[in-house]
């Protein structure tokens, strides 16, 4: 199948959303480094949305439904740890502390607001598109792909957890098997579920109407 080939007729709002995504990854992606460093290019939500705003840019569900098993979830978490802080003034969940890190323009800050904008992105296109079910597979695979390098970092950093687990915050034996348990916790929890779902509310990519 050659790439948007298989765009459905009569949605011109995707090439819309095609060239938002390009626009936006374009934009995006050079601040980020700029402001935040690479390795912060290996957070796997920032991974999540190079993937998307790709896979929205050529249009292939199998990019953009892998990226709906992680989006919805994070969005939710990232939401919630946000609004929780600005209303108590302390974090629920943590892993936003930098949107109050005032040593960065709050417009750099801001950008991170796609954490709220993407899960609505990819559900729509996912419902445009079709879901694919090799979703599950490659999403896995993005992830332990960005896991092994994320050990290389900082132990300071624990980019994506590959040091210290978030709930007991705790190593779970040597690299190899502390990075297949933060593997297997992240199928199980997010992708392995939301997985279940989306296969069953979303048709194969070409039965859509």
């Amino acid at each position: 199948m050659g790439i948007g080939n298989d765009m459905p007729p009569g949605t011109p709002i995707l090439a819309i959303v095609r060239w938002a995504a390009l626009l936006w990854l374009l934009a995006w992606l050079p601040l980020y480094i700029w402001a935040w460093g690479w390795q912060n290019m290996l957070h796997i939500c920032d991974v999540g949305v190079t993937v998307a705003c790709l896979g929205l840019w050529f249009r292939q569900p199998s990019l953009i439904s892998s990226q709906a098993l992680l989006a919805p979830l994070a969005g939710v978490l990232w939401g919630l740890d946000v609004f929780w802080r600005m209303f108590t003034g302390h974090h629920l969940l943590g892993g936003t502390e930098y949107m109050w890190d005032t040593h960065y323009p709050l417009w750099i800050r801001l950008l991170s607001s796609f954490h709220l904008v993407l899960p609505f992105v990819l559900l729509w296109a996912i419902r445009m598109l079709g879901y694919d079910r090799r979703a599950l597979a490659l999403q896995t695979a993005i992830v332990a792909a960005v896991l092994i390098p994320s050990r290389f970092l900082s132990p300071q950093l624990n980019m994506n957890y590959a040091f210290q687990d978030p709930l007991l915050h705790r190593a779970w034996g040597p690299a190899p098997v502390h990075l297949a348990v933060i593997l297997a916790g992240c199928v199980a929890i997010f992708f392995w579920p939301t997985h279940l779902v989306l296969m069953h509310a979303f048709p194969r990519p070409g039965r859509t109407e």
